[in-house]
């Protein structure tokens, strides 16, 4: 503490007075994050508190670290969330994407975010009492950096997450397509298809399966069936599921068989999964062009011209004796 002392004094130029509020403030903040941190520990673990959550019957939703979480932020929410709409909506329709549908789900993103910003520069001032030889600048430099690199980490993990997600979704789409085709051509109704194909895909693709229950439950709680598959469409964010989704919409709304549109569907996208095959099996040659000459030929090119090569040099070895 008292290498960060004179640090900070230096970088100050000489003010003690301000140095001092500066280390106080830090230690300041360093002391309710941790108290904060510990209240919130032992909010969690505490099991009284749960039960009496149980017997007043006051929350419906089910107990979980994140509702947890959520309640104990909940009056920083106005503060962490962004006030921009746009920032909002595409963080939004992200964490959607990602099949994180709680309302605390954004404030815990964006607390995240802010914790991980005053963290990780806390740790990296805390750490230079261990780095004597370290200037300030460089110290408040390398603070500045870690807390950019700690806004810059739920962003990632976020893309990743939606990526997996709709990756799963994607190798499920043609099972779910085949079954979907297989049942309303068998006399199924749409709604029973769906619940069929569901049922049926829980166990080996559980994030599809999933969704189509939830268009299910949504078309029995009384929305409208464009409207439940346009709500699919928008959780997914795949555009094979929203030509599917357009192709059902258009059906319904002019009348047409829903199997013999299924079919000429189910056909369609069978020819496009071969044309994107076809177009990834004529990239490899292009792709493959920069390991073989990064890696393959200096090999090749040792082998072939390095004999040659030693002997020119023992020939010319041998004319200068």
């Amino acid at each position: 503490m008292s290498t960060t002392l004179t640090m900070m004094r230096s970088y100050l130029a000489g003010t003690p007075l301000a140095a001092l509020g500066f280390v106080l403030l830090i230690g300041t903040a360093a002391f309710a994050l941790s108290m904060g941190a510990s209240v919130f520990a032992l909010a969690i673990a505490d099991p009284l508190r749960r039960r009496l959550g149980r017997l007043t019957g006051a929350p419906d939703r089910p107990l979980s670290p994140a509702n947890d979480i959520a309640d104990f932020i909940r009056p920083l929410f106005p503060y962490l969330v962004p006030r921009k709409e746009g920032e909002r909506s595409r963080v939004g329709r992200l964490l959607m994407h990602a099949g994180l549908r709680s309302p605390a789900a954004m404030p815990l993103y964006y607390g995240c975010k802010a914790l991980l910003m005053i963290v990780l520069p806390l740790l990296v001032i805390s750490a230079s009492a261990f780095l004597p030889r370290v200037t300030s600048g460089k110290l408040i430099f390398a603070a500045m950096t870690v807390g950019f690199l700690g806004s810059l980490i739920p962003s990632i993990w976020l893309d990743r997450r939606v990526s997996n997600r709709q990756r799963q979704l994607r190798v499920a789409f043609p099972d779910a397509l085949d079954l979907l085709v297989v049942c309303v051509e068998a006399g199924l109704g749409l709604a029973p298809a769906l619940q069929r194909v569901a049922d049926d895909l829980m166990i080996s693709h559980p994030e599809l399966g999933t969704e189509l229950a939830l268009v299910n439950a949504e078309i029995r709680a009384g929305v409208e069936r464009t409207q439940a598959l346009r709500n699919l469409a928008d959780r997914t964010g795949l555009g094979d599921i929203r030509g599917l989704v357009t192709l059902l919409v258009q059906t319904m709304r002019f009348g047409t068989g829903v199997a013999d549109a299924l079919r000429v569907y189910s056909e369609e996208f069978r020819d496009k999964r071969m044309q994107a095959a076809e177009e990834a099996a004529a990239k490899i040659g292009t792709k493959m062009i920069f390991p073989l000459t990064l890696c393959l030929f200096p090999s090749f090119f040792l082998i072939t011209v390095g004999p040659a090569v030693l002997r020119v040099i023992a020939v010319f070895k041998e004319m200068h004796h």
